[in-house]
């Protein structure tokens, strides 16, 4: 199957018309799991549910014409992080949505407003703490984004990165620690 992928990738970097729907149609049920480890991972209380992050993600991949990806790794971390781009626009049109868009803002009874769920304010901050982390420490930043956004285990995130799981694991609690002290502020 990775040779397939593999395969699929290539024709569609070549611009080989269909290859685009016959990668989809093959990577389709791992990107569903892939898109119900984000969500589940960080982007709940969205607007979105797996076919509909898995669906928007696809037009932002066929959107784009070439994947800059060779391999079925390469794949799939590319497909986590325009996952978390999804997710994280869509909050970001939610909450501009609920503070009122471009709408003139009228005082009306308050009793009614919508509260945002805390759910959404972490996915931006993890996100905003995640690009400063990414600044100053790249690695780490990818390992947070496989694990907590990704939902990746260590040994697929060391094979992945060429790490070892030992490694991962300090990576993963030093990256922790330094999103904790960002997220405090």
């Amino acid at each position: 199957m990775d040779d397939d992928i593999c395969d699929l990738l290539r024709r569609v970097n070549t611009g080989e018309p269909g290859a685009q729907d016959a990668l989809f149609s093959a990577t389709y049920s791992e990107l569903r799991k892939l898109a119900r480890a984000r969500l589940r991972g960080g982007g709940r209380n969205t607007v979105l549910d797996t076919t509909a992050l898995v669906h928007e993600s696809y037009l932002r991949f066929i959107s784009g014409g070439r994947l800059r990806s060779e391999d079925r790794r390469a794949f799939f971390g590319y497909a986590s992080r325009v996952m978390r781009s999804v997710i994280i626009d869509a909050v970001r049109e939610r909450q501009a949505e609920r503070r009122g868009g471009d709408l003139q803002r009228l005082t009306l009874n308050t009793q009614f407003s919508d509260n945002l769920p805390a759910g959404e304010d972490e996915v931006l901050k993890v996100h905003e703490a995640l690009v400063l982390l990414a600044q100053a420490e790249p690695r780490l930043a990818k390992v947070v984004e496989m694990r907590y956004f990704g939902g990746y285990s260590e040994a697929e995130i060391g094979e992945a990165l060429d790490l070892t799981e030992r490694t991962v694991r300090r990576d993963w609690t030093k990256a922790r620690l330094l999103l904790g002290a960002m997220l405090k502020d």
